[in-house]
């Protein structure tokens, strides 16, 4: 037999040195490095144990005599998934779903299994959950189909055996970082174990045809557990996303080989499973307080959809030396930064008051379309005025206090007046695009956003 050799492997992205290293070349991480003994392939292949992606040695081809493939998509039964996807799931791909613990992944990908058995054969195979468990949740949710297969293991080697003997359409592996092969001499969870069963898994995937969904955990920094080429081998990267006390979820793809990245699906978690929201702007704006000052409604876009979104603030006098600065759904340092360009541009003494900013409904503004109803918001709460609540506010403000154009405005604008909203205040920048638009109102810097309260518009 081979003797082993000891390598060392970066946690956050995978690079391999032949001695430890207190920081990674790679990503530049501190205190990473984890010894594995690996044992060399006996057949002579890679570390994957293929050659090439098929299996078998191929050769090149003139990129006009290669067939063009038109794969037929399989709707996956859940809109919102199919919308991530791109329109539904491709033969053949390996989908990697990752998210916080108790986010919903294993109730979605066993609705995912419900909804796709009912037309093909399914394996679900679960390495931390045995199978009266996963039927005590399937009996939960209404899941009952034949070609349902529950197979509970973590041995790399058994699953193979089964995927052969059962020949599935789809197989779903929850979760990878439980799985272990038995030619790599590491615990289950380390860097070459997942590099392995991931390897493997993609052999299967592209060989036999087999769409093979991969569900990973995530760390406290919110990366995916494992290593960075993780994500490079995988045909697209889903991310769960949500506050688990709160019961909306989004799902978004970060990549993804055959669609756009730029869609999103929307969840409502239940005691019955997730329940798709497909009009997330009413969900949202469900229950918003009126004639109450501090609060503030933007057209965000997630996505190529437009979704309308409730910003609070809270600007009270302080007592402490440092006035307490607080955040939810929106950037830290964002916010400061507004609130900074609102003391110094606008003449808000807001250094004295202690401020906070929520996001209702747990989702995160991360575009700088928001700015302006977070200013907006931050102005009526300080100056104690009601926004009117028929009012959307849309646009980016820059260090100088000017309101900059942003894009999409026409979605943005059009989605608010079909939800019933009266006016729009947007960016001068943005006149030529809304030139035949009535309701709405231009504002070049902060100061018009001032008078804008001042008038009692």
């Amino acid at each position: 037999m081979a003797k082993g050799k000891t390598c060392f492997f970066c946690n956050e992205c995978g690079y391999e040195s032949s001695g430890w290293l207190g920081k990674c070349p790679g990503c530049g991480a501190w205190n990473t490095f984890v010894e594995e003994k690996i044992r060399p392939d006996s057949k002579g292949g890679n570390s994957f144990g293929f050659s090439g992606v098929s299996g078998v040695h191929s050769k090149a081809m003139p990129i006009q005599e290669i067939p063009l493939d038109h794969q037929q998509r399989t709707r996956s039964g859940i809109g919102e998934l199919d919308r991530v996807l791109g329109g539904g799931i491709v033969p053949g791909s390996l989908v990697l779903v990752a998210g916080d613990p108790g986010i919903g992944k294993s109730t979605m990908m066993l609705m995912l299994s419900g909804h796709l058995a009912k037309q093909q054969r399914v394996l679900y195979v679960s390495g931390e959950e045995s199978s009266g468990q996963i039927k005590m949740r399937a009996a939960r949710l209404d899941i009952c189909e034949e070609q349902l297969y529950i197979y509970a293991e973590t041995s790399m080697d058994a699953i193979i055996a089964q995927v052969e003997a059962l020949k599935p359409d789809v197989v779903i592996v929850d979760s990878v970082q439980t799985l272990a092969d038995s030619t790599v001499s590491s615990a289950p969870g380390s860097v070459s174990q997942i590099r392995e069963i991931t390897g493997t898994f993609l052999r299967l995937s592209k060989s036999l045809n087999i769409t093979v969904f991969i569900v990973g955990h995530v760390t406290k920094e919110g990366a995916i557990a494992g290593p960075r080429v993780l994500e490079h081998m995988v045909d697209t990267v889903l991310y769960f996303e949500g506050e688990r006390h709160l019961s909306y979820r989004i799902l978004r793809a970060v990549k993804n080989r055959f669609g756009s990245t730029n869609e999103i699906g929307v969840f409502e978690m239940r005691e019955n499973g997730l329940w798709e929201v497909e009009n997330p702007s009413m969900a949202l704006l469900e229950g918003r307080p009126t004639n109450n000052a501090g609060t503030a409604v933007v057209c965000a876009m997630e996505g190529s959809r437009p979704v309308m979104l409730e910003v609070q603030a809270l600007i009270s006098g302080s007592n402490l030396t440092n006035p307490r600065r607080m955040s939810t759904g929106l950037d830290y340092n964002r916010f400061a930064l507004l609130l900074a360009v609102l003391e110094k541009r606008g003449g808000y003494r807001l250094g004295a008051c202690d401020a906070y900013v929520n996001v209702i409904g747990g989702l995160k503004l991360m575009e700088p379309a928001s700015d302006l109803a977070v200013a907006a918001a931050v102005i009526s709460s300080y100056r104690n005025v009601v926004l009117p609540e028929d009012t959307v506010c849309i646009g980016e403000v820059g260090l100088t206090g000017e309101i900059r154009a942003v894009s999409h405005i026409e979605k943005r604008v059009g989605e608010s007046f079909r939800l019933g909203f009266k006016r729009c205040i947007v960016p001068g920048g943005n006149r030529k695009q809304l030139a035949d638009m009535e309701n709405v109102i231009f504002v070049q810097n902060i100061h018009e956003l001032s008078s804008f309260f001042e008038k009692g518009v």
